[in-house]
């Protein structure tokens, strides 16, 4: 594998780890700021739906000039909001940056899987775009947990201004080793937008959202639960994002690999046991032991779905599948947000630090419902086959986010 997709999984990790270190830092940047939790909460709304905004827009307009230029400014945005949220001297600012930094999100996934499956014969593109998406899923096992424990023993500040510098490496590295790359073909909006015609296309899409907004619901909130709640100390977090980590790991390989096989029956068994686990939650929050099994189960369970999602979308959008790819990580991130704030808002009106679980599974279970209603509509109305598409955006399946 060349050393260029070293340099994208780099950027990879750092993206992987500002996205989700969030999660364990809540408290303290709460405090500085002197906000509640569930206002805390808006700095995950926030970057969410600047993936959501940020993914379809940056994509097209990334047809405009060569992709190794492009990776190079959405590694730049990624480094400035980044600076911003460590220097912010007001909650304001510290959003604005989260907001700044998730642009670059979803356009660095779409582009840099294009960019690593050129670089290699074609045999291997597609362990080359798994090797660009090692990056993120070691964030979640190392950067996060290592974030968070920064965050908390030096300070929070500190561990942005740490993800900043690991966008520069990242930076550096794609200017010195990814190669130049010709400017691609303008996009084909018009075509590209007949796929949202297509009510699975729309269905899947909401199963992404719903299905994945249950996961993040739960650990959003993760730390004030886990302290609150459990017992743990503040330390502990960082131990149980290494758990929701490994958890999200395993079931990513497991989702991919039954993506192919069995799609719909993976979707029902993942989302329906992701319900039943966000829902016990509320109980086994309680207890130590029970709270450390039930993350990695909601992070084994929640990402399992992500493969045969993502896969979902690209099947039904056949002919047209670009767009509605980069669209669908909106969709996993437009999930996040949605549920982040709902589980600020039971938190506010007083149900307490366990309240987002119930949000959690009852957004599962609607997912769930939606693939149940989608599988019957396609019973009635099969889909012609048609070829793979060509593009090795639309072949890629993101790990979200």
């Amino acid at each position: 594998m060349p050393l260029a997709l070293l340099a994208l999984a780099v950027g990879a990790f750092g993206i992987g780890t500002t996205e989700f270190v969030i999660m364990g830092l809540l408290p303290e940047i709460a405090a500085d700021y002197g906000v509640s939790i569930p206002t805390a909460g808006l700095l995950v709304t926030g970057y969410a739906l600047g993936v959501v905004l940020g993914a379809p827009l940056l994509t097209v307009l990334g047809t405009k000039v060569s992709r190794k230029r492009m990776l190079m400014l959405l590694m730049g945005l990624f480094v400035l909001g980044n600076l911003v949220s460590a220097l912010a001297p007001s909650f304001g600012m510290m959003l604005a940056g989260r907001v700044v930094a998730s642009l670059a999100h979803g356009a660095f996934f779409g582009i840099g899987s294009v960019v690593a499956a050129d670089l290699v014969a074609p045999d291997k593109k597609a362990g080359a775009i798994a090797t660009m998406f090692t990056g993120l899923t070691i964030a979640n096992i190392v950067g996060v947990p290592l974030g968070t424990y920064i965050g908390q023993a030096v300070g929070w500040r500190i561990t942005f201004a740490g993800v900043a510098a690991l966008g520069i490496v990242g930076l550096l590295g794609i200017a010195k080793l990814v190669p130049a790359m010709p400017r691609p073909e303008g996009a084909h909006l018009r075509r590209e937008l007949t796929a949202f015609r297509n009510p699975q296309v729309l269905l899947a899409m909401a199963m992404t959202v719903l299905g994945f907004g249950g996961v993040f619901a739960a650990i959003t909130y993760i730390a004030p639960m886990m302290t609150q709640v459990a017992g743990y100390s503040d330390g502990a977090v960082t131990w149980l994002l290494v758990l929701f980590g490994i958890g999200m790991f395993l079931g990513n390989l497991l989702g991919g690999k039954y993506a192919d096989r069995k799609l719909m029956p993976m979707l029902y068994t993942t989302l329906g046991g992701l319900a039943v686990v966000l829902a016990l939650f509320t109980l086994t929050a309680h207890n130590k032991v029970l709270a450390a099994i039930t993350i990695m189960l909601v992070g084994a369970l929640g990402f399992a779905t992500v493969p045969p999602l993502q896969k979902r979308v690209l099947d039904q959008a056949h002919g047209a599948p670009t767009l509605a790819s980069a669209v669908n990580i909106g969709a996993f991130n437009l999930g996040n947000a949605l549920s982040a704030w709902l589980g600020g808002m039971v938190i506010a009106a007083g149900l307490g630090y366990t309240s987002p679980n119930w949000v959690g599974a009852v957004l599962a279970a609607a997912a769930l419902v939606l693939a149940i209603w989608s599988a019957a509509l396609e019973r009635r109305t099969p889909v012609t086959a048609t070829a793979a598409p060509a593009d090795p955006v639309a072949a890629a399946v993101p790990v979200h986010h």
